[in-house]
């Protein structure tokens, strides 16, 4: 890959490392209530940091590409995360220390400015992710295709999740980072939406690999900024409560693996919703 001169590194790559710094030692080191107003700009930060590295590596970035679509991110992510959020309501997986001092009605709000960063913090990461040449290496692998067999075990597959989910929570909750996704994905293929299907019908799973890589990284900084947050959210994790790395059980990392295919699997229902496929906004691979 061509070296862009350090020239070339976009100002709000330098905008997003000073906002960084700035919230993470206000959200570390600042007494009572604070991550509410400083989540947000924290990584608001790092979205426009990521960004502007993928910028410098390719030439090409989310915000570069479409400020609309980069803003539309951020909008389509906070009611995708309340989805996640009403599933918890039966699972009481995680609950959030501070919530009590807030009414009903500022909880909402604010943590659905909050949730508005979850979408678009993996994607620029997953993005990046896929910069690397090592990702090549996923290109030629085993198809996996939307046949009828294929698209029908998959529902079958995500409504047993689903059900199972709702009727034995503390067995079966962590088919939450999963069953959204058979559900969605051959709904998606019939609408004809983007897929995960797109590219494994073809042995490429690099798309796979960048998104579940994005969404580990991701969840370490989640985690890692969370715990000396506050409100801050805490965990109750049955049979995997154990050798924790932060708030998070190290086993729980393995949710952010399938909750990255969610994610995209929700972003492309929805922009679908409108008849607008623009497959060349979220561009995930080298190439």
């Amino acid at each position: 890959m061509e070296k862009i001169s350090i020239k070339r590194f976009p100002f709000h790559g330098w905008l997003g490392l000073f906002i960084i710094m700035i919230f993470w030692f206000l959200n570390w080191n600042l007494e009572g209530l604070r991550t509410h107003i400083l989540f947000f700009p924290l990584w608001f930060g790092y979205i426009l940091t990521i960004d502007a590295i993928v910028f410098y590596r390719k030439g090409s970035s989310l915000l570069k590409r479409s400020v609309k679509n980069f803003t539309l991110l951020f909008l389509i992510s906070a009611p995708a995360w309340w989805l996640f959020e009403l599933i918890n309501w039966r699972t009481q997986n995680w609950f959030y220390d501070g919530k009590q001092f807030f009414t009903e009605f500022e909880y909402a709000l604010l943590a659905t400015i909050s949730f508005s960063t979850v979408m678009p913090a993996v994607f620029e990461t997953a993005e990046l992710v896929g910069t690397f040449r090592w990702i090549k290496k996923f290109k030629n692998l085993k198809l996996l295709s939307p046949t009828k067999t294929t698209l029908n075990k998959f529902l079958l597959i995500g409504f047993m999740m689903l059900s199972l989910i709702l009727i034995f929570p503390q067995y079966f909750y962590y088919f939450e980072w999963a069953a959204v996704y058979f559900i969605l994905e051959p709904i998606n293929y019939k609408l004809k939406n983007r897929t995960i299907f797109d590219y494994t019908s073809k042995g490429d799973w690099q798309l796979v690999i960048a998104l579940s890589a994005g969404a580990l990284i991701c969840g370490f900084f989640w985690e890692m900024w969370n715990y000396y947050s506050y409100p801050k959210w805490i965990y109750d994790t049955p049979m995997v409560n154990f050798l924790h790395v932060f708030e998070m059980p190290a086993l729980g990392y393995l949710g952010y693996i399938p909750f990255s295919l969610e994610l995209f699997a929700i972003y492309n229902f929805i922009t679908g919703l409108n008849r607008k496929k623009d497959s060349e906004y979220i561009q995930i691979t080298l190439s």
